[in-house]
């Protein structure tokens, strides 16, 4: 059974004092997800490649554990009226050396995965959901080519995120969100490194070090066209000017820009209903 449709009082509850923004949503829903993006192919990388995916997700709103909504998945351990405490996975894709001028002959980039917990602290919020929080996220990295995973250290992403859950009065969930990267040595590696044996006349050997790996300003929009399909559009800016290892001869541009657009489908959710 699938919810009403966007605009009724069952989708939407409209903000009062007491009862700040809010919505109507099914507990879970299935659903398909194709999206497809012009991305670097590591921070800092001198070349963009376009990358697409089509997969199918599970969105589940439980008050302990979420999934498929701001992040693969999220347990929540606590969460007040201005601290929320989780522990959330992410990800990203892969990267094919010989593609990329810097990196030719190198071993590839696999896909990234991440797991650790995040502090989120509510800064301001309106009564009509706008609100702007501080976003403390701590994770170790892992790397896979879906036959074998390997550590690859510890990033931390604090950022400032502003959101609002009624964009420009259409119902559009738009975030704008930045801050700077912190690395451990291990990831910083296995981005900026280059070992003797990949040595060539134009890229020298260096040894990559911990510290400040760059930084980013992101914006997300999520669109409603229907009650089961939405629209939606990312836009990112890296910003790598002072990086700790920006004389690696890995480190191709100061500056890098992502773009990526997509499509969800939820062909079928769940007749409970939740606020979010």
């Amino acid at each position: 059974m699938t919810s009403p449709p966007l605009g009724t009082e069952a989708v939407y509850r409209r903000p009062t004092a007491s009862q700040p923004y809010g919505r109507q949503k099914p507990l879970w829903e299935l659903g398909i997800a194709v999206g497809g993006g012009y991305v670097p192919d590591y921070p800092a990388a001198a070349q963009n490649h376009f990358k697409a995916i089509a997969l199918p997700y599970v969105i589940y709103r439980g008050d302990f554990l979420s999934a498929g909504e701001g992040a693969i998945l999220k347990g929540r351990i606590v969460k007040t009226s201005r601290f929320e405490f989780d522990v959330s996975l992410n990800g990203s894709f892969a990267a094919d050396s010989n593609a990329n001028d810097l990196r030719k002959g190198m071993n590839d980039l696999d896909y990234l995965g991440e797991i650790g917990p995040r502090l989120q602290i509510l800064i301001a919020r309106a009564v009509d959901g706008r609100k702007v929080e501080m976003e403390l996220p701590v994770r170790a990295v892992f790397s896979t080519d879906l036959s074998s995973v390997d550590y690859r250290g510890v990033v931390f992403h604090p950022e400032l995120a502003y959101q609002n859950p009624d964009f420009i009065n259409y119902g559009i969930k738009f975030k704008l969100s930045g801050g700077p990267i912190f690395a451990t040595e291990r990831l910083q590696d296995y981005f900026y490194e280059v070992p003797a044996a990949f040595v060539t006349a134009t890229r020298p050997r260096y040894e990559a070090g911990a510290g400040y790996l760059g930084s980013t300003l992101a914006a997300k929009a999520v669109m409603p066209v229907s009650q089961s399909v939405n629209l939606f559009a990312l836009g990112e800016i890296g910003l790598y000017t002072g990086a700790e290892n920006a004389d690696s001869p890995l480190h191709g541009e100061d500056v890098n820009f992502s773009l990526g657009l997509g499509i969800t489908w939820s062909f079928y959710q769940s007749e409970r209903m939740v606020t979010r």
